[in-house]
């Protein structure tokens, strides 16, 4: 995981041998609850198609949408895809209720050489296979829930928490409480636990990345990478 600024991430892929590719068309398969919430969030600044089997949930998503293009079909039949123009696009999303739907359909849009494909997988003994299978990144169901549940019962003002799939850390984003133990002191003074990393700290829509000079302000939001047994710990250097 890699905590920077957006004006230097081109850079930064650049450095590692990627290619910042532009999304311009993107075309999801399912249109469930998440293909639905994914589309209406692209598609005002992109091109977006978003393919479904149900012929109710299609002229549902039609009504619902304002830009998006709603196409009835089976998204496994490669025939309907390429009528449609998978290989014009510039993403591919897969998130219908089955995962060997959506693994299929991806392995199919990367064979077509689609620049950047996701998937969602409900199973979670799925997810240590993907990334070795050509899919870019993944979507876990499991990993949105225990997400969630985990921000509800977390002490302080926890604004949002990522449990990584396969991993056990978390990635918290916190806000800085007044008078908080974090606030007290440059970090190279503070006893912060070992097993957390501050990643990032976002003051009035700025990023900055810490160092041991840095001092957290009340208000200021900061991204932590930590293991499970510090958690608790970090917890109180900002309630």
């Amino acid at each position: 995981f890699v905590v920077l600024a957006r004006k230097h991430i081109s850079d930064f892929l650049k450095i590692i041998g990627k290619e910042n590719t532009s999304l311009e068309r993107i075309m999801i398969l399912g249109g469930g609850q998440i293909g639905y919430l994914i589309a209406e969030e692209l598609e005002d600044e992109h091109q977006v198609k978003i393919v479904e089997s149900n012929m109710e949930k299609s002229y549902t998503l039609a009504e619902k949408l304002d830009r998006s293009m709603v196409i009835r079909g089976d998204g496994r039949d490669i025939n309907l895809l390429a009528l449609e123009g998978i290989i014009d696009m510039d993403a591919f999303i897969a998130v219908t209720g089955d995962d060997e739907t959506n693994i299929i359909t991806c392995l199919m849009a990367k064979h077509l050489r689609v620049p950047r494909i996701i998937s969602l997988i409900n199973k979670p003994d799925y997810a240590p296979i993907i990334p070795t299978i050509g899919i870019d990144a993944f979507i876990s169901k499991q990993s949105l829930v225990v997400s969630g549940i985990l921000k509800f019962i977390r002490q302080g003002e926890v604004v949002s928490i990522a449990s990584i799939p396969g991993v056990e850390a978390e990635i918290i984003e916190l806000i800085a409480q007044p008078e908080s133990k974090i606030t007290k002191n440059p970090l190279f003074k503070i006893d912060f636990p070992q097993n957390a990393l501050l990643g990032g700290v976002i003051r009035n829509d700025e990023i900055i990345i810490p160092t041991g000079q840095t001092q957290i302000q009340a208000g200021d939001k900061v991204v932590v990478f930590v293991l499970p047994g510090a958690i608790k710990k970090v917890e109180k250097f900002f309630s």
